[in-house]
């Protein structure tokens, strides 16, 4: 038998994080959009109201981006184990993952990977969050500060390759970031229901099924059930203690 029991997964620095980052990629995309191409979009009005909305989106995407490398890397102190894969993910649990999300979903079976308070992402994500975080967005924040600031930094772009050199590498890099963006939604949905991967980053806690086992004494009485959480395979090993 089965019943459900709730985890907190998401603590409140990080639902504030997640959710700046998310609607000031959002609105640097559009407006963005409207800079590359002001001939033919205009979604904000004039041209200089879209830049004006652009920077000061990409200003708060750039604070967003502190609040979770402080977060992780000196309150939690776990950045390494979170965004990092291990030998275990880049061995079996990479191609575990890409099946299921390949082929197993749509067969109907469960997720070889289920997120705790301690490992949060699956291989796959872990990869792809490492080449994100640690790359692609800081690289368009740092190409973003350097276009905003031309003049005062020209030294310093002349010697990044120069004014026309950073414009592609920032319109290249945005659209992988929004590429990411739209298959984050995408998999954001492949939980027991279209909305059971977003709660958490709303409410902070995540419903999870425990199956009941019947235990048995030596004479094969049984004794009363036991719950079995569903995870990974390299937590199963763990003392109960660490799983929560």
């Amino acid at each position: 038998m089965s019943e459900k029991t709730k985890i907190y997964l998401q603590p409140i620095p990080i639902r504030v994080w997640h959710w700046l980052n998310a609607f000031g990629i959002i609105t640097l995309a559009v407006t963005g959009t409207q800079i590359r191409f002001p001939e033919t979009l205009s979604f904000l009005g004039s041209y200089q109201t879209a830049i004006w909305v652009h920077n000061t989106a990409g200003l708060i995407v750039s604070f967003s981006f502190l609040i979770w490398f402080f977060y992780y890397a000196t309150v939690k102190s776990n950045l390494d184990d979170i965004y990092i894969p291990n030998q275990e993910d880049i061995k079996h649990g990479i191609v575990r993952q890409l099946l299921y999300y390949c082929f197993w979903y749509f067969l109907g079976r469960p997720s070889p990977f289920h997120a705790t308070p301690k490992v949060k992402f699956n291989p796959m994500q872990k990869a792809a969050y490492l080449v994100v975080m640690f790359m692609l967005e800081p690289f368009v924040i740092f190409s973003g500060l350097l276009l905003m600031n031309v003049t005062p930094l020209r030294v310093l772009v002349l010697m990044t390759g120069g004014i026309k050199f950073i414009v592609a590498l920032h319109f290249l890099l945005a659209c992988s970031l929004v590429a990411f963006l739209c298959t984050h939604v995408y998999l954001a949905t492949l939980g027991a229901t279209p909305l059971s991967y977003l709660k958490p980053m709303i409410f902070g806690w995540e419903e999870v099924e425990e199956h009941h086992e019947m235990a048995e004494d030596q004479q094969g009485a049984p004794r009363g059930y036991r719950p079995v959480r569903h995870y990974p395979e390299c937590m199963q090993n763990l003392p109960d203690n660490q799983h929560s």
